[in-house]
């Protein structure tokens, strides 16, 4: 199994070199390393050049950071692909561990592990809405994203059935994907943790961006109206985006967003009324059966 690791990076000199010799240190190498530098206007550049001159380095404007990783599956050369965002990093042997677990089970497709958390430099322990699984977990994954990108470890044709990252959305685009993905294939989990998130810098999306439910409210509008779900993953997606609506609605009020507020009204009354319509639906099939 050959891989391609993908970094996506903007203005993370310091921190890209520390996910880069986590990289280079894995006990399997991979075969392919690539840098996408998303218009970066630091040092990144003559960085990647004189410390890791293997490194295959793509540079582009600015599009953030689900830009960054399609272009990077674009120059990738393997048909495994693993991502690192450059403020994280791997443990040396998690590449290999990854690798002999779909060895070992050939009908996975999706490989993802756990993780140890650094916030402001200490360990933290994750809450229990953060635990991960395995096997057909889609229902698990519309709370929020339980999938690590850093963690992943993809088989090409994944990406080529159900699209790349959705570059239209600022935040949650792994949410995203990974909703698309779990709606048609298992993930291998291995409860090992095998990465190191780091976390509490100033450039991290969740501390850009306010009400992150906002887009998961994009992202479920998306996947109930163009994905082929089962009827099961239908309701549940149909569940949680009305919770969502809510939430962000409770905000637009309390902040007086009447825009805001007038609109997620509107959204909240019509998927209140489709998902009554799909139990009315459940209710009716299984009164025949009686």
């Amino acid at each position: 199994m050959h891989v391609s690791v993908i970094i996506p990076t903007h203005n993370r000199a310091p921190l890209l070199v520390r996910a880069l010799e986590s990289v280079y240190a894995q006990s399997l190498s991979p075969a392919q390393v690539v840098v996408v530098d998303d218009g970066s206007t630091d040092n990144t550049r003559e960085l990647v050049s004189a410390w890791f001159p293997n490194a295959d380095y793509v540079y582009q404007q600015h599009h953030g950071v689900s830009g960054a990783r399609n272009s990077g599956i674009r120059h990738a050369r393997c048909e495994w692909l693993a991502f690192l965002d450059s403020d994280d990093e791997w443990l040396p042997w998690k590449l290999q561990h990854q690798v002999d677990a779909l060895r070992a089970q050939p009908d996975y497709r999706v490989c993802h592990t756990n993780e140890i958390w650094i916030r402001n430099g200490k360990r933290v322990n994750p809450m229990k809405k953060h635990k991960k699984f395995g096997g057909w977990i889609f229902a698990r994954c519309l709370p929020l994203c339980v999938i690590s990108p850093s963690s992943v470890l993809i088989h090409r044709t994944v990406l080529e059935s159900v699209g790349l990252f959705d570059e239209t959305l600022p935040a949650c685009e792994d949410y995203e994907l990974w909703l698309r993905i779990c709606a048609r294939y298992p993930v291998l989990y291995l409860s090992r943790p095998l990465i190191n998130k780091y976390g509490g810098h100033a450039d991290q999306l969740s501390r850009k961006h306010w009400g992150m439910d906002r887009f998961r409210v994009q992202a479920l509008e998306r996947l109930t109206h163009e994905a082929n779900l089962s009827f099961n993953d239908l309701q549940a997606a149909l569940s949680t985006l009305v919770h969502k609506v809510g939430i962000v609605l409770a905000g637009a009020r309390k902040h007086g967003n009447q825009g805001l507020v007038a609109e997620y009204e509107d959204k909240l009354a019509r998927y209140r009324d489709a998902l009554r319509s799909l139990q009315t639906a459940t209710c009716l099939d299984e009164s025949t059966l009686v």
